[in-house]
């Protein structure tokens, strides 16, 4: 059964009620990096913000580590960040910015119990905006929603409440109320806690905004007409009965809103305060059959994401583990619940950015890195004692195909190396061809940027740069042996094979090409990927 849980029962409940662990998403450019970098900041985490797009005096975003990504000014990878605040232990897992890393977006939501999505208040709800609430919805995370760059000119707030409602379904339930239009924030109205508060900006925002709080009657002498406005559209929130319920927010039927401005740090201390009193703690996970595995069983936890080269020097691959059940102990000896096989834990760390240091216990919630973990890879579960496996994270229908070739054949080894690598990672899939055999892979990737992120990895890790060819395929469907047989003599169709679990796929050139074979031979087996959800689900 393995060692007992070390402490009271108690002890894992009330280490588990302090934890925090939440995603930011969005939709490209509405300000998640800045807001996961003021989120730091407020919580003295880090002394002075950086900013994506890197104005004078500040630094570059903590979050964002690889190379691309500083060069860039976006998100291509997940990044992991552990602080304190008040008390409690948060673990935010921040996201990527791109739409064609969609598949560590949702690896991430498979391991986080609230997501704080962010709105460009100028764009409201956008195409990626719509499909992370989706993914939300099907996953019933709860989520918070930030409507950001409330300092720059957008739409009238009670426009951006409706659309909410409208597209989403969720009934929008303000906690705070801008005073002031978009371009002319001045401060919000606090209906959580009956406050008016006024925010004044620092230079750069590189430090925390400085707050101020005033009783109504100064706030009508020094706010004017933006109080009279403010105040009167807070009264009409009333009326309606847009007020928070913590059951309904709990079960995917209502958000909580924000408004404020990462940039200039308005409003974020105010997030951090809410994601401590409203965000769930974590809670019993349901396994592969659905039981639920009690907080207090012995340590489980879920392998979400794996990421190599973090560090240069040392050239390692780190397993970041989501914590489900127990506690756990640098040094314990755990199972591979896909193997079988004993996995030790001597070398595990407390991730923050590119940032690590040893972490000697962690608690349901926290989210460990295991270095050198060469045999797991995303979906995977690791635990202690009676025996458990979480859901697998499935992997999205690509709709891009190409195959590799090395450059310099003299580095066909190292190539082969670093494609080995990126296939564990998830960072593209690779398949098999009986066309082209093992020397030409090809890569398949919900996005294009993923195949630049490929080749700038393979050349900078593994020094191996590679010749992308394009295919004509643009589909993706799962299949069997007796199907494969006949689409291999079809026209404007392939059969791949998965390296990582040798699924095979069937490919085709596009829609009506695939239903013009299944018209002929509806004998075939043509299923999706992704089983009852959208091939790009976000």
């Amino acid at each position: 059964m393995g060692r007992p849980v070390m402490g009271a029962e108690g002890d894992i409940a009330g280490e588990a009620r302090r934890r925090r662990t939440f995603a930011v998403i969005s939709h490209p450019d509405a300000g998640k990096s800045t807001m996961t970098e003021a989120l730091a900041l407020h919580a003295a985490a880090i002394s002075e913000a950086g900013a994506v797009h890197g104005k004078a005096g500040r630094r570059g975003v903590t979050s964002d580590w690889m190379e691309m990504e500083r060069a860039r000014g976006i998100s291509i990878t997940s990044a992991a960040l552990r602080f304190e605040y008040h008390g409690h232990v948060f673990n935010l897992v921040d996201t990527p910015g791109h739409a064609d890393f969609s598949e560590d977006t949702y690896r991430v939501l498979a391991a986080v119990d609230c997501a704080v999505m962010l709105l460009d208040a100028a764009k409201g709800m956008e195409p990626q905006t719509m499909k992370l609430f989706e993914v939300c919805r099907h996953r019933r995370i709860p989520v918070i929603t930030f409507v950001n760059k409330w300092d720059r000119p957008g739409r009238e707030a009670l426009e951006l409440l409706d659309e909410i409602e409208e597209r989403t379904g969720l009934r929008p339930t303000p906690l705070t109320w801008p005073i002031g239009t978009a371009e002319g924030f001045r401060g919000v109205v606090d209906r959580l806690d009956d406050r008016i508060v006024l925010y004044t900006r620092t230079a750069h925002g590189a430090t925390r905004a400085l707050e101020t709080e005033l009783s109504p009657d100064r706030a009508e002498a020094e706010l004017g007409a933006d109080w009279i406005r403010a105040s009167e559209e807070v009264d009409l929130l009333g009326a309606i009965g847009a007020d928070h319920d913590q059951k309904r927010f709990e079960a995917h039927e209502s958000t909580p809103v924000l408004f404020g401005a990462a940039l200039s740090n308005f409003g974020v201390a105010r997030l951090l305060d809410v994601l401590v009193g409203l965000a769930p703690a974590p809670a019993p996970r349901a396994d592969v059959d659905g039981a639920l595995r009690p907080l207090d069983a012995p340590f489980s936890g879920l392998v979400f994401k794996v990421q190599a080269n973090m560090d240069r020097a040392h050239r390692d691959r780190i397993a970041f583990v989501r914590v489900c059940s127990g506690r756990f102990e640098r040094g314990m000896v755990l199972t591979h619940a896909a193997t079988g096989r004993p996995f030790a834990t001597k070398y595990a760390q407390s991730v923050f950015g590119q940032e690590r240091s040893t972490i000697d216990e962690a608690h349901p919630g926290d989210v460990v890195g295991l270095v050198n973990a060469s045999a797991l890879r995303p979906g995977d579960t690791l635990y202690e004692g009676q025996a458990v496996e979480f859901p697998p994270i499935p992997s999205f229908a690509p709709e891009l195909f190409a195959t590799a070739r090395v450059r310099d054949t003299s580095k066909a080894k190292q190539f082969r190396r670093g494609v080995d690598q990126l296939d564990a990672e998830g960072v593209i899939q690779v398949l098999g061809s009986d066309l082209r055999g093992d020397q030409a892979p090809v890569f398949a990737a919900v996005g294009a940027m993923q195949f630049e992120v490929v080749q700038h990895r393979l050349a900078a890790e593994f020094g191996a740069e590679i010749v992308l060819d394009r295919l004509e395929y643009s589909l993706a469907r799962r299949t069997d042996a007796a199907s494969a047989e006949i689409l291999r003599r079809q026209r404007g169709a392939e059969v791949l094979t998965r390296r990582r679990d040798q699924a095979l796929l069937a490919v085709f050139s596009d829609q009506w090409r695939m239903r013009s074979i299944q018209r002929e031979h509806p004998e075939l087996t043509l299923d999706p990927l992704i089983a009852g959800e959208s091939p790009r689900e976000v």
